[in-house]
């Protein structure tokens, strides 16, 4: 009897396992294009009225319209000019705007500014918090080396990577990790340490 409830048990969370991430996806990928349907609204009307595109091809369209708009700033502000128009844009909205700074600077902080800083930009590490002799380490990411040999650096919490510690840590406590990537820490982090002694085997 046991033998059976174990062969059930285990059989229903490897399907849990397999269906929930993928159900989960299809849930947040539904929000998300709610949301930005309901921002876009007017303009797939507009297209809807004036072109041949119907309702969810318009807003497929509007979306890809929108993505491709954002690559041309890109570009843009990587000429002078567009470096001049961005520099004076930023400073009235950070005038005129109450809040844009605090964002923008979430923003910069988070996908890095262009300097090699930044939690996405940054090398992951692998962090003795408590000093270079103990044992004890972090999975973290560099987001900051200081002039003095010191790393600031972020330890994500699992299993929401969004969440966790900043520590201000010497150089001797931070081992860098060059062969593994920003995307595959996050996903042990998520997975709660899960595929960790692969990731620390590289």
């Amino acid at each position: 009897m046991n033998r059976v409830k174990t062969f059930v048990t285990l059989t229903l969370l490897g399907g849990l396992a397999v269906v929930l991430p993928i159900a989960i996806f299809i849930l947040l990928f539904q929000w998300l294009f709610g949301q930005v349907s309901e921002l876009l609204a007017p303009v797939v009307a507009w297209l809807e009225s004036h072109t041949e595109f119907k309702d969810t091809l318009a807003r497929l369209v509007v979306i890809a319209l929108i993505l491709g708009g954002c690559f041309l700033i890109g570009l843009l502000v990587k000429t002078s000019v567009g470096r001049w128009a961005h520099r004076h844009l930023d400073h009235w909205l950070g005038r005129l705007a109450p809040g844009y700074n605090t964002i923008k600077d979430l923003v910069l902080q988070f996908i890095g500014s262009g300097g090699g800083e930044g939690v996405l930009a940054g090398p992951v590490a692998r962090v003795r918090i408590h000093g270079p002799e103990t044992p004890l380490s972090v999975t973290a990411i560099v987001t900051s080396r200081h002039e003095n040999g010191d790393f600031t650096v972020y330890v994500p919490t699992a299993p929401v990577p969004t969440s966790g510690f900043v520590y201000h840590v010497p150089g001797s406590c931070v081992e860098i990790l060059p062969d593994v990537s920003v995307e595959a820490a996050m996903k042990s982090v998520v997975a709660c340490g899960s595929g960790s002694a692969a990731l620390l085997a590289r």
